[in-house]
C-alpha cells in the first residue's frame, strides 16, 4: 500500500501496459496488489521475452509503494527462463537458491548512507541556525 508519485512507461508496438492509479497517485480501490499489467509479443517466445525486459528496464514506479520489476526482469534474464526449462516448483527452487536476489550493488548502498548523513547533518544544522536565527545570534 502507498500512494505512487510517478510512473513512467512507453507502450511499444510489442508492449503494451496499464496501471490502476487515480490521479492523486492512490491505487483504485478496486485494484488489488497487482496495480499494474504489461504485456509483450514477439514473433518468438525469446524476442516477446527481450521486450518485456527492455520495457521493465525503463519502467519507472516512485512513490511510497514497494514494486518487484527489478525482480521480475532478473528472473525473465535466468538461463532456465530464456531456455524455457520451466517446471511448477521452478520459482520456488530459484528462490531458495538464491539464483535471483534483490541486493542493490555496493556503490548504490555507500552513496545512499553518505546522502542519508549528510541530509541528517544539514537537517540538524538548519534547525539549530533558525534557533540561532530567532533568539537574535547571527552567526
Amino acid at each position: 500500500s502507498g500512494s505512487i508519485d510517478q510512473i513512467t512507461f512507453d507502450t511499444t508496438p510489442n508492449v503494451f501496459g496499464y496501471f490502476s492509479v487515480q490521479s492523486m497517485g492512490g491505487v483504485h480501490e478496486y485494484a488489488d496488489s497487482q496495480f499494474g499489467h504489461l504485456f509483450a509479443i514477439g514473433d518468438k517466445r525469446d524476442t516477446a521475452r527481450k521486450n518485456m525486459v527492455q520495457a521493465l528496464s525503463k519502467l519507472l514506479i516512485r512513490g511510497e509503494i514497494r514494486t518487484t520489476v527489478e525482480y521480475l526482469r532478473q528472473i525473465l534474464e535466468t538461463d532456465d527462463f530464456v531456455s524455457n526449462r520451466l517446471s511448477t516448483t521452478w520459482l520456488e527452487k530459484t528462490l531458495k537458491e538464491g539464483i535471483v536476489t534483490l541486493k542493490p550493488a555496493e556503490h548504490i548502498v555507500v552513496m545512499s548512507g553518505a546522502l542519508f548523513r549528510a541530509h541528517r547533518l544539514a537537517k540538524t544544522r538548519m534547525v539549530n541556525y533558525m534557533d540561532a536565527l530567532e533568539r537574535g545570534r547571527f552567526l
